[in-house]
């Protein structure tokens, strides 16, 4: 019985993930079925889901449903459930220091260094929820009886594609500030290696980050970018100019959906460590200035 058991255990065959979609708080497969196969040299690593336009569309109706109850969520709370996926990272933090290595860009040193810089990076945008307000609000002088203020409010549904790296950090980096700022979120993973954005997805569906406020979506830019551009029911997108072809496609679509586009530098991995990745201005470039006029004495 022993040896057998142990022969079975020796000649046992893995089971490899099937990586879905993060669509409305739950995993799903695309809706279309497609998947592809992701390689390491010769060695089969995972199914990464390919999503559709259909997907694009579900992940658009969940944020748009999510967005107005993130917002008007409590600034200090909306800090606080930022703040309690830095602890489901952290709690999962070796999970994540192996999956990242595992990775297309892996090794266990840098590794261990990005997983820590992530989870870093959430707890410092967590901390400015209740507070970017007041430093984006002004009170404007004006010629007459009037009171005019201004102050940031968020754009609503933002779509984002991820850094090509870092896998991880870089992910996070973009997807924090229009969080932070009320938005919903709708990611579209590194075409190189989706894996560490949707173990992203996984610590997000552990916190109390409301379903739908977050969604993930793995596929072939050249499908769904111009995709998200063209959508009505996207507020904003927000990409890096490392394709130029792409992102003048980009700028195209967006036009005719008055959809604002916003640029990130085309930064290397290390730049994402250091502290101009992390700025006020960036959630500042995902709020919309409201300017309210009022009459003295009312």
């Amino acid at each position: 019985m022993g040896d057998g058991t142990s022969a079975t255990r020796e000649g046992r065959i893995g089971v490899r993930k099937m990586y879905k979609l993060f669509i409305n708080g739950a995993f799903v497969r695309s809706e279309s079925g497609r998947s592809t196969p992701l390689w390491n040299g010769k060695e089969f690593q995972a199914n990464i889901a390919q999503a559709s336009r259909k997907d694009l569309r579900n992940a658009v109706t969940a944020a748009r449903s999510a967005q107005t109850r993130w917002w008007a969520m409590d600034p200090q709370l909306r800090g606080l459930t930022i703040y309690r996926l830095g602890e489901m990272l952290e709690a999962r933090r070796s999970e994540y220091i192996d999956a990242l290595a595992a990775s297309s860009e892996g090794d266990a040193r840098s590794a261990h260094d990005e997983v820590d810089a992530a989870i870093d990076r959430v707890v410092w945008y967590a901390g400015w929820c209740d507070k970017y307000s007041a430093l984006l609000s002004s009170n404007n002088p004006v010629a007459g009886p009037h009171f005019n203020c201004s102050t940031p409010e968020p754009m609503g549904v933002v779509a984002m594609l991820a850094p090509q790296t870092p896998l991880f950090l870089g992910a996070l980096s973009v997807l924090l500030p229009p969080l932070v700022a009320g938005n919903a979120v709708i990611l579209l993973a590194s075409e190189r290696d989706p894996r560490p954005a949707i173990a992203l997805a996984e610590a997000v569906a552990l916190s109390d980050i409301p379903p739908g406020v977050v969604n993930v979506l793995s596929g072939y830019r050249s499908e769904i970018a111009p995709a998200m551009a063209k959508h009505d029911g996207i507020e904003a997108i927000s990409a890096p100019r490392e394709d130029l072809e792409r992102w003048n496609e980009i700028e195209r679509e967006s036009a005719a959906s008055i959809k604002r586009v916003r640029a990130f530098p085309v930064r290397r991995a290390e730049e994402y460590f250091g502290e101009r990745a992390q700025s006020l201005d960036a959630i500042a470039d995902f709020c919309e200035i409201k300017t309210i006029w009022h009459p003295v004495g009312f």
